[in-house]
């Protein structure tokens, strides 16, 4: 076999292997799950780490879609819409076994996997959200008023609404829709009727008492 070939399929065994036993199963293990003696491992990747990275890359780096960023701040649709086209897209990214579970594993461990991940989802999702509500509700801009936690923590709250199906689907095994496109329009539009008023709310709450 090929080394890039090689290299292929050593990750691609360590993405099943590390998710069925998390990243506290031990390369030896999977050494003798792929036929290989444990050396051979290290000879694609110098490390433990430097393979968990790979892995990092290969099942979360690759899936995130360029557009989806410009999707959130694209003015010519409804926020609505563009968040519904969002989730939907990204339930279909993400809606899998190893990532669901790699990505638990990695929050109950020291690995980084998950903070990283999160920060991409804070920085592409979350604030600009809060950013292009602010704009659509005529409220005043992040950079006059900066978001405040409970501003972000609504829209966090959407983003743990759809992903807890996934945890529900592949790691707590129990029944969820086989078809999510409505579910996942249904949380964004229940999303909106309450996130628009207590947007306005919250942002009223800091801005200076009128001047009689």
């Amino acid at each position: 076999m090929r080394a890039t070939d090689r290299e292929q399929s050593i990750l691609a065994e360590a993405i099943r292997f590390f998710a069925e036993h998390g990243f506290e199963g031990q390369t030896r293990e999977l050494a003798k799950r792929l036929g290989i003696t444990h050396s051979a491992i290290y000879r694609h990747f110098p490390s433990k780490e430097a393979l968990i990275e790979r892995v990092y890359e290969q099942v979360y780096l690759s899936r995130w879609q360029p557009g989806w960023g410009p999707l959130i701040q694209d003015r010519s649709r409804p926020l609505e819409a563009r968040l519904g086209q969002f989730y939907r897209e990204y339930a279909a990214q993400v809606f899998d076994h190893d990532w669901v579970r790699i990505f638990v594993f990695s929050g109950l461990r020291s690995f980084d996997i998950t903070g990283r991940y999160l920060d991409i989802v804070r920085r592409e999702v979350i604030e600009p959200a809060c950013a292009e509500l602010r704009q659509e509700l005529g409220l005043p801009d992040i950079a006059i008023l900066p978001l405040t936690e409970r501003e972000t923590e609504m829209f966090w709250g959407l983003h743990g609404r759809i992903f807890y199906i996934a945890i529900r689907r592949f790691v707590y095994q129990t029944a969820t829709p086989a078809e999510l496109d409505d579910v996942v329009g249904d949380a964004v539009r229940g999303f909106f009727i309450g996130a628009r008023e207590l947007s306005r709310e919250l942002v009223a709450g800091r801005l200076p008492a009128a001047t009689p």
